[in-house]
């Protein structure tokens, strides 16, 4: 089946790697995810991973209790080395080519996030996994996934959740809660509708990025996803409010 994306960058958040766990990294979810990756890179699709760090630390929750908002980030910035170094050892498991680069300099263990240098690993085939957020606080590790997607010349944000599209409610709390199926990036603005920050949707807008929003738990989504089958609510430019 061809390949209706052939460069993405999948947005996936900490919690996605807990599973059911209340704290930390899910072991048999992390193999599950890596397997799914695999899958579509041995066809031959250049992918790129930003990954959150909410399962190990969360800046915003730190900052909140009164720690320094701007130090709370930065911790967080480190729990996503954690999860991405987790990730790079899966997929390598898996016989997946994979590099990590990291937006604060920490050579022992990952690249420093290089532009040119991530292009190339894609280019040859490696998976890249971007830990460290921007490498600046008070920034979302969506906004980096729309910054980095941006870099890259990326054709999609697959923004991997635990549902299965953007609904006009929360669908846990109303029954009745509509789910899109194609959304303009003015729309999820003007309704707040929070599947990222408004500084990624606006990035997003910027550059004509699209953003698909599918169910992760669910096998095969990503290879559906790459292949353009409808797995859940596409954001873009060219796309009509349904």
């Amino acid at each position: 089946m061809g390949m209706t994306y052939q460069r993405v960058l999948l947005k996936l958040s900490g919690e996605a790697l807990m599973g059911n766990l209340g704290y930390g990294i899910d072991p048999g979810i992390v193999q599950e995810i890596a397997q799914e990756v695999a899958d579509v890179v041995v066809s031959g699709v250049q992918m790129a991973i930003v990954v959150g760090g909410g399962n190990i630390f969360r800046g915003v929750k730190a900052a909140s209790a009164g720690m320094d908002r701007a130090t709370a980030d930065y911790v967080g910035m480190i729990a996503t080395v954690m999860n991405a170094i987790t990730l790079q050892d899966a997929l390598e498991q898996k016989g997946v080519p994979t590099r990590v680069q990291t937006a604060i300099a920490m050579q022992e263990v990952a690249e420093p996030y290089i532009r040119r240098r991530a292009i190339r690993h894609l280019e040859k085939g490696r998976v890249v996994v971007f830990g460290a957020g921007s490498g600046n606080p008070f920034f979302t590790t969506d906004t980096t996934a729309a910054l980095r997607a941006a870099e890259i010349d990326a054709n999609v944000i697959f923004k991997a959740t635990k549902v299965d599209g953007i609904y006009d409610s929360d669908p846990h709390l109303n029954p009745n809660a509509h789910r899109y199926q194609s959304l303009t990036y003015g729309h999820v603005l003007a309704h707040d509708l929070r599947v990222m920050d408004s500084t990624a949707i606006a990035l997003c807008k910027e550059n004509n990025i699209p953003i698909v929003v599918f169910d992760l738990t669910v096998r095969g989504n990503i290879r559906r996803a790459v292949t353009g089958e409808s797995v859940g609510t596409i954001v873009g430019g060219n796309c009509e409010v349904s």
